[in-house]
């Protein structure tokens, strides 16, 4: 599904064809499938409204109007038969039904970059709340939206919340300033807390590996932190500099090449395949000789929100390898293999890293920097894939089909799906 302004397009993945065509009421901000694909949520926050689209049933429609509370957000409950909503200011969070029509409401949800997380198996909520100048975290069942725990966090301003995969565990951090990571149990027990040090900014971000075993704790010290599930303490730290000196390390370095196109085959004026094929660079890895020297940008230090730190990390499906990004280092991705707990290999890239993301059947990488190339990475090499559009199709971030077989390609305004051909064994 795909919008473009005030028009909801549903396409099917393989054709690309158009299956349906919604007209919402004004311009969409996010849309959001439902998780069994049946329903699709459109979100217009300037106007306080949420449409609700059905595939099997292209009449049916469903509006929700939060009028004089404004809508700031909207997403989905796991059963993909609830929506919920959180108002301007944060004032509340609305949960609506789309079998009985009923209404709950959820008070004091607290303004944070994660402020609501389900259980992977759909079962539980958990809510952040600030009341009384003081952080909350409310555990809901999801079948019925009644209160299961309730319990104040030893936070000083929370920032965000997440669930281990096996929805035994809830994680806690606090805002930047502090340096605290707090795991709770489901019935609001405090199981552990970490800190790695004080007066420096702390938690950036954070993963859980898919089997839970492993929480990966990223800093603006430059290093990631990988915290085991037994005791909660620290397993070892993966440290980010700026030069390369392991000669076990592989890294693969960008190099650009121009191409190399026959004299004969010149006319003028040129033809418009030929045209763009003179143009455009065309990129590939080579192997570098360790030890290698990253581009390394120190932060500006009198601003907001610097520039320094692991700002992005995410665990292989398979649990082997984690994914990292130094800001301080922007064009470098960094893969780890989690079984030595050993940096593997580092990818640098000629433009700084916008995303990357898994294939989720696999570990293959897949990496977008801002132009129109893609490069994937997995354990047997690396390649660069020029995406074979017409203008200036800069690459901003990236997202894998379900099946891995497949990924779409979003750019500011246009949007393309690669299809990745499977090996048969």
């Amino acid at each position: 599904a795909s919008c473009v302004q005030y028009r909801l397009v549903v396409r099917d993945v393989k054709t690309l064809q158009i299956l349906q065509l919604y007209t919402c009421l004004d311009q969409v901000q996010y849309i959001e499938w439902s998780s069994d694909s049946l329903f699709i949520l459109c979100a217009m926050y300037k106007r306080g409204i949420v449409q609700v689209w059905s595939l099997e049933q292209p009449d049916w429609h469903c509006k929700i109007d939060e009028g004089s509370a404004g809508l700031v957000a909207s997403c989905w409950s796991p059963d993909g038969r609830h929506i919920l909503n959180t108002t301007e200011f944060h004032l509340r969070i609305t949960v609506w039904s789309l079998c009985t029509k009923s209404v709950s409401y959820i008070k004091y949800p607290k303004a944070c970059q994660q402020g609501i997380a389900f259980t992977k198996d759909g079962r539980y909520m958990a809510v952040a709340e600030r009341r009384d100048c003081k952080d909350f975290v409310s555990i809901f069942v999801c079948s019925d939206w009644q209160l299961l725990r309730h319990f104040d966090t030893e936070t000083q301003d929370l920032f965000g919340i997440e669930w281990a995969p096996n929805g035994c565990v809830l994680a806690v951090w606090d805002t930047c300033l502090e340096y605290k990571i707090l795991l709770y149990s489901l019935d609001g027990r405090l199981l552990s807390t970490y800190r790695a040090y004080e007066w420096s900014l702390g938690v950036k971000s954070i993963a859980w590996s898919p089997s839970s075993q492993f929480l990966a704790v990223g800093s603006y010290d430059e290093k990631v932190r990988i915290l085991n599930h037994v005791t909660w303490k620290k397993i070892t730290e993966f440290e980010h500099p700026a030069t390369i000196a392991n000669t076990k390390t592989i890294v693969y370095k960008e190099v650009e090449k121009s191409p190399s196109v026959e004299t004969e085959r010149l006319s003028f004026p040129p033809t418009r395949a030929l045209a763009s094929s003179l143009f455009s660079t065309q990129s590939k890895y080579d192997v570098s000789q360790v030890p290698v020297s990253l581009q390394y940008i120190k932060p500006v230090a009198d601003r907001a929100n610097p520039k320094m730190g692991i700002g992005m990390l995410a665990f292989s499906p398979d649990n082997c390898f984690l994914a990292t990004k130094n800001d301080n280092i922007p064009n470098a991705v960094w893969i780890w293999d989690i079984q030595k707990l050993k940096l593997f290999v580092v990818l640098e890239q000629l433009c700084a890293i916008q995303s990357f993301q898994w294939d989720p059947r696999q570990p293959r990488l897949a990496v977008c920097t801002g132009n129109s190339k893609v490069y994937l990475w997995s354990p047997a090499g690396c390649v660069s894939v020029q995406v074979p559009m017409e203008g200036d199709f800069q690459i901003v971030s990236l997202s894998w089909h379900s099946s891995g077989d497949s990924m779409v390609l979003l750019s500011k305004d246009n949007f393309c799906v690669c299809y990745l051909e499977r090996e048969e064994v």
